[in-house]
């Protein structure tokens, strides 16, 4: 019990320490004479998934509830056991795991494989804790793999990487994200892994001179203009988004300029923008790679300026400026307001119940296909995002490749359904054109309503859009066929219903 909590960076209360030690006493004897793969106690599993929820999220029911998520499955202790032992919070959150244990990701082609995707999103949005007990579970599940059989290996490998690891990233949790990402890739792409990790590993060795060179130069710059900050360190890319940045160019190593980057933690805002001025005062900045982050955060909450610079010798940078706090969430996604708390510092008031969840949930309900479901999943959930204006300056968050028509209804439905037109940036533009990030998009309306056609469904990509022009384009069509049989009913002959109409 003592190494457990010296593993979690968290002061608990007596009460709290007092409800872990019961919950890992009762997992211990519930599991007795159980073992993993690997030989060892199984016991080592829920202790290894509450230490890596609890580097994040050291929630004592959550914690609690991690010890004790397999005991109803694999002990034969019922439910209302530990529930009148631990009480409803607890015994709620390893239900609702419980009930994820139960989802099996198969081919899309299975009929039931949608169905299991949304009760897994469903359950997840009634509480997020629950998404974070699984995620800690399958993480430590994937850093001791190797003792399966390697046809599981595979499909819980490629499971990680298109499910659970897209859904770490859009709580915001880089760190379980990237590792994730990176121990499935190993095992569900394994030649492309080995050369990915030796181009990586060659490309390290001829920057890491150049790297630590600019790291004092901006040091030193940084201390002689008097601008205080709290530490700069480098942050070497993974291997998985190596990979996909790689597809990008051409397989050329020597295009992509964040391989390795350098991170500056500031204590303010204000600092980070000052930082910033000063950089593109002593190095030449690339215009085209300067991304602000701060000033409009990324979905899930990511906040970070990013500049790419020419040191003197022609050497490129990439040099990121955040705060202290914006480094926990992106390190801790949704869980780091924990953090600001418990170490006194300013909350970030995110709330707990991540937005996106709730918007899954009111699609699910307004969607009747399961394969119209699992299309908008993948469009709209796990993909990257862009950011677009209003005229009037507001924000709207599209995936990459959405076009007029999705910003359209994602503003209003009836702007999609009155739409006449379409400028962008100022400028006239198709309804079907694909917006780019920060365009400013102004919809052009009609009195009436507009004709929508088959090309609309094929010009948007969001779920919300799709699913408003299919149930405009099935009433409309049903509309002509109850025409047809009407006028059947009446014996007219075809020519004659031609004529007539």
């Amino acid at each position: 019990m003592k190494d457990f909590l010296k593993s979690i960076p968290h002061n608990f209360k007596q009460a709290e320490q007092a409800v872990l030690a019961k919950a890992l006493a009762f997992s211990e004897k519930a599991h007795q004479g159980q073992k993993r793969k690997s030989g060892e106690d199984y016991l080592i599993h829920p202790i290894g998934a509450a230490i890596i929820l609890g580097q994040i999220f050291p929630d004592t029911p959550t914690l609690a509830a991690t010890l004790l998520h397999d005991v109803p499955e694999d002990t034969g202790i019922p439910l209302e056991k530990i529930e009148k032992e631990f009480g409803g919070e607890v015994a709620q959150l390893i239900d609702g795991v419980t009930h994820l244990g139960h989802v099996r990701f198969k081919d899309s082609k299975d009929k039931f494989y949608v169905e299991n995707l949304r009760k897994m999103f469903i359950a997840t949005s009634q509480d997020i804790r629950v998404i974070l007990i699984k995620l800690a579970d399958r993480l430590h599940n994937m850093r001791t793999i190797e003792f399966i059989p390697p046809d599981k290996q595979a499909k819980v490998a490629r499971e990680t990487l298109e499910i659970y690891a897209p859904i770490a990233g859009r709580l915001g949790i880089g760190a379980w994200k990237d590792e994730l990402e990176d121990l499935s890739f190993r095992i569900v792409y394994p030649k492309e892994y080995q050369k990915t990790k030796e181009m990586l590993e060659a490309e390290l060795d001829s920057r890491d001179k150049s790297i630590k060179e600019m790291q004092k130069k901006l040091s030193h710059i940084l201390r002689t203009e008097g601008i205080k900050y709290l530490e700069i360190t480098g942050r070497v890319k993974r291997l998985y988004s190596l990979f996909n940045k790689l597809k990008k160019y051409d397989n050329d190593i020597k295009k992509i300029y964040d391989i390795i980057a350098l991170r500056v933690i500031t204590k303010s805002t204000a600092d980070c923008y000052s930082i910033l001025g000063i950089i593109h005062k002593h190095f030449q900045p690339m215009p085209s790679r300067i991304k602000d982050f701060i000033a409009t955060p990324k979905p899930n909450g990511y906040q970070s300026i990013h500049t790419t610079v020419f040191d003197k010798d022609g050497s490129i940078f990439e040099i990121q400026l955040r705060t202290d706090l914006m480094h926990e969430e992106a390190e801790r996604g949704i869980a780091a307001h924990w953090f600001y708390t418990e170490e006194g510092k300013e909350d970030s008031s995110r709330p707990v119940h991540a937005p996106w969840f709730k918007e899954l949930q009111a699609w699910q309900e307004e969607t009747t296909n399961p394969e119209e479901y699992l299309e908008s999943l993948k469009i709209d959930f796990f993909r990257d995002r862009i950011f677009v204006f209003t005229p009037k300056g507001d924000i709207k968050d599209l995936p990459v490749g959405a076009s007029v028509i999705d910003f359209a209804f994602a503003v209003h439905s009836e702007l999609g359904y009155f739409m006449m037109g379409a400028k962008i940036n100022g400028k006239m533009a198709k309804i079907t054109d694909v917006l780019e990030q920060g365009d400013v998009i102004e919809i052009i309306k009609s009195k009436k309503p507009a004709t929508i056609s088959h090309d609309w469904l094929k010009a948007a990509k969001t779920g919300g859009a799709r699913n408003k022009i299919r149930h405009y384009l099935n009433e409309h069509e049903k509309g002509i066929i109850q025409r047809v049989k009407e006028l059947k009913l009446k014996d007219l002959s075809l020519p004659q219903f031609f004529r007539k109409k």
